[in-house]
């Protein structure tokens, strides 16, 4: 099933009143930061930022993984503000690491076998979160006894897309040892990767040099529910010389599984990891605000079944002379 989304900008109303989209009206948002867990292992302590409505209770919890990026702190737990803020204002707890990859830590050149990626210690990351959400909770003021832990999402872009895909069932082969790895995490109810890496047989030669690790990339496995987000324009010969790799995760695992394709979004999806951010090559407000409310919109029904969200978000998609994206789902 396709539809299309409405892409004109409304001055008047937020977008997604405009397009119909149910988001509910925002709640003041607490955040703290950082939340410090020691790690037996790990180089650093994790550290880790909490975004929470000021008010509810039973609340979902969603787990954000920046990606590998070009900045010194958007890549970080200091980034993805237009997608924490805006999750956290409309119910979510939002909980947000800094992966080793960060450049902030200043590990990308160590001789760590796993860098510069890190790409095992991501996914590691985030079930180590789970393990400690007792300490976390106590360490939130207000925050302890208000989180519903059976209804978890993980979201990720770009190199988080893949960290997600992993906690969702992707598989991954360590290149040092030739190890299958599998760090998938039924706590994880569903996943959202935006912008992930696509299979590993299409990896063009300069990733797979750099980052040999996303040559083994397969989703055969990836059984969890889950949204794939790309861009039509988000292409780079460096990683692949097809331009459509980067929706692979949609195509190659099984369902149920949501595509959104983002018509003329490159791989900054509008600005989803910062505000202003100069490296968006897309900038596009209006994307943005449609991206994290279609997003929003499914989480609600994929950790809620009986709210429409997701269903009345995607009768509300119609077709217009300048379409913002299309959705299929299988």
């Amino acid at each position: 099933m396709q539809a299309n989304l409405k892409g004109e900008r409304t001055m008047s109303k937020p977008f997604t009143e405009a397009a119909g989209i149910p988001v509910n009206d925002p709640t003041p948002v607490i955040t703290f930061s950082p939340v410090v867990l020691s790690v037996p292992g790990r180089i650093v302590d994790l550290h880790i930022k909490i975004s929470a409505p000021s008010t509810g209770s039973d609340l979902p919890v969603i787990l954000l993984s920046h990606g590998h990026g070009p900045s010194n702190f958007v890549s970080s737990l200091h980034g993805y503000g237009p997608l924490a803020n805006f999750w956290a204002a409309h119910g979510f707890v939002v909980i947000q690491p800094t992966h080793l990859d960060s450049k902030a830590l200043g590990l990308r050149e160590s001789d760590n076998p796993e860098a510069p990626l890190y790409w095992r210690s991501r996914a590691e990351d985030m079930r180590c979160i789970l393990d400690h959400l007792d300490q976390i909770e106590a360490a939130v003021p207000g925050l302890g006894g208000r989180l519903d832990r059976s209804r978890i999402a993980a979201v990720g872009h770009s190199m988080g897309g893949h960290t997600v895909g992993m906690l969702c069932g992707q598989g991954v082969t360590d290149p040092v040892d030739g190890t299958e790895v599998n760090l998938a995490d039924p706590r994880i109810k569903v996943g959202v990767l935006l912008a992930a890496p696509g299979k590993g047989e299409d990896l063009a030669a300069f990733a797979t040099e750099h980052y040999p690790v996303l040559r083994t990339t397969s989703f055969a496995t990836m059984t969890t529910p889950a949204l794939i987000v790309v861009g039509d324009n988000d292409w780079s010969p460096a990683f692949s010389d097809r331009k459509d790799w980067r929706s692979d995760a949609y195509f190659l695992s099984p369902g149920p599984k949501c595509l959104l394709t983002l018509f003329r979004a490159e791989h900054g999806l509008g600005g989803v990891a910062a505000y202003d951010a100069k490296e968006t090559t897309d900038e596009n407000p209006d994307r943005v605000a449609a991206l994290r409310a279609l997003i929003w919109c499914y989480l609600r029904t994929m950790l809620y079944p009986e709210d429409p969200a997701w269903p009345a978000a995607f009768a509300a998609l119609t077709d217009t002379p300048n379409p913002l994206g299309i959705i299929e789902c299988k």
